[in-house]
C-alpha cells in the first residue's frame, strides 16, 4: 500500500534562511562518501547562496545532535549500558548499545520480558542520533540494542565524516554478520520476550530488508527507511512483516518501491509502504535540520511503533 501526506520540507526556525535543495543533495554526497569534504565546499561555493558563506552554509548542514537529543543518556526512565557480544562468523565481536525503560527491571523480583528492536545507524556507526532513537524506542516498552557496524575499527570516532571513511575500510559481508549476530543475542535474552524487530536508515534500512531475508522466522517485524532493498529472489524467505519509509524526494530509492511492494505481495509477506511528499534522503534526523521534515517523520514513527507493537507484542 502507498498513500501520499502532503507535508513541508525541513524544519527552519524564524528567521532562518531556507538552504535551496541543491545544497541539502550535496551533503547528502558528502556524507555518503561519494564526494570529499573539499568537493562539497565547493560545491556550496557554487551555488552562490546569498547572503551566507560557504563556511555558513556547510555548518547549517551539519548534525546538531545536542540540539535534536530528545532523550537525555542519564534519564531516569531508562537503563543504559554498553555491551560486547561474540561474533564468530563476523568480525569477532560487536559493540552495541543496549536501553530498557528502567520500570520493566524494578517491577518485579525478575526482570520484565520485553520484546526487542535492533536500531541500525547509517554508513558512519553508532553515533548519538542512533543511541537517542534507542532510548525513545526504549520509553516506547522495547528493550533496544543499536550495534555498531565500526568496532572493529574502534568504533564510532565521534565525527561522522571520519566514520564514514572508517566504515568504507570494513568489510561488508562480516559487518552483516554481525548485525545478525547483534540480532540473535537480543533474541536470545532471558529479559527479551523472544519477540524481535529492526529498524534503520540508509544502510541501515538495508540492513533491516536483509535482516528479513537472512534471520527468516527469527525476526518478527521490520521497518527499514530510505533502504535497499533485496534481491527478487530472496524476498520469498521473508517470514518478518515489513513497513517501508521513503522519501518521495529521494527519488533512486522510492522508486524501488512499487516492484518491493509486489514481490512482497506475491510472496505473501505482511506489509505497507509508504511515500513522504517534500521529503528528502535522510527526513526522519532531527539532528540535520535542513534534511528533517517534522510531519513526515513524526508520522512515520507513530507508524513503526504502531508496527512494532502489532508484530512484536503477541
Amino acid at each position: 500500500m502507498e498513500t501520499m501526506e502532503t507535508v513541508e520540507l525541513g524544519e527552519h526556525k524564524p528567521g532562518r534562511q531556507k538552504l535551496p535543495a541543491e545544497a541539502v543533495e550535496l551533503y547528502n554526497l558528502f556524507i555518503h562518501g561519494a564526494i570529499s569534504r573539499r568537493a562539497f565546499g565547493d560545491g556550496i561555493k557554487k551555488l552562490g547562496i546569498s547572503g551566507l558563506a560557504a563556511a555558513a552554509v556547510m555548518d547549517m548542514l551539519m548534525p546538531k545532535y545536542a540540539e535534536a537529543q530528545q532523550i537525555a543518556r542519564n534519564d531516569f526512565r531508562i537503563k543504559a549500558s554498553y555491551e560486547t557480544i561474540p561474533s564468530p562468523n563476523g568480525n569477532g565481536t560487536i559493540k552495541g548499545y543496549l536501553v530498557r525503560p528502567s520500570g520493566a527491571d524494578t517491577r518485579e523480583a525478575k526482570p520484565m520480558k520485553l520484546p526487542g528492536i535492533i536500531v541500525v545507524h547509517e554508513n558512519r556507526g553508532l553515533n548519538p542520533h542512533i543511541e537517542d532513537i534507542a532510548r525513545r524506542l526504549a520509553l516506547e516498552n522495547f528493550m533496544t540494542f543499536a550495534p555498531d557496524g565500526l568496532t572493529s575499527m574502534g568504533g564510532y570516532p565521534g565525527d561522522d565524516y571520519k566514520g564514514g571513511l572508517m566504515f568504507a575500510k570494513v568489510d561488508g559481508k562480516k559487518m552483516l554478520e554481525d548485525m545478525a549476530a547483534a540480532a540473535l543475542w537480543l533474541k536470545g535474552r532471558e529479559d527479551c520476550t523472544g519477540k524481535i524487530g529492526i529498524t534503520g536508515f540508509c544502510y541501515g534500512g538495508g540492513v533491516s530488508n536483509t535482516m528479513a531475508v537472512k534471520l527468516g522466522a527469527d525476526l518478527a517485524a521490520a521497518a527499514p527507511y530510505y533502504g535497499g532493498v533485496p534481491m527478487e529472489a530472496d524476498i520469498a524467505k521473508m517470514k518478518a512483516a515489513i513497513l517501508v519509509h521513503h522519501g518521495a524526494l529521494d527519488t533512486r530509492l522510492s522508486a524501488t518501491w512499487p516492484g518491493y511492494d509486489k514481490a512482497l505481495t506475491a510472496a505473501g509477506v505482511p506489509h505497507e509502504g509508504y511515500i513522504y511528499p517534500n521529503s528528502v534522503h535522510g527526513f526522519n534526523c532531527d539532528a540535520t535540520p535542513e534534511r528533517y521534515n517534522k510531519e513526515a517523520s513524526q508520522l512515520a514513527w507513530s507508524r513503526t511503533v504502531g508496527w512494532f507493537n502489532k508484530y512484536c507484542r503477541g
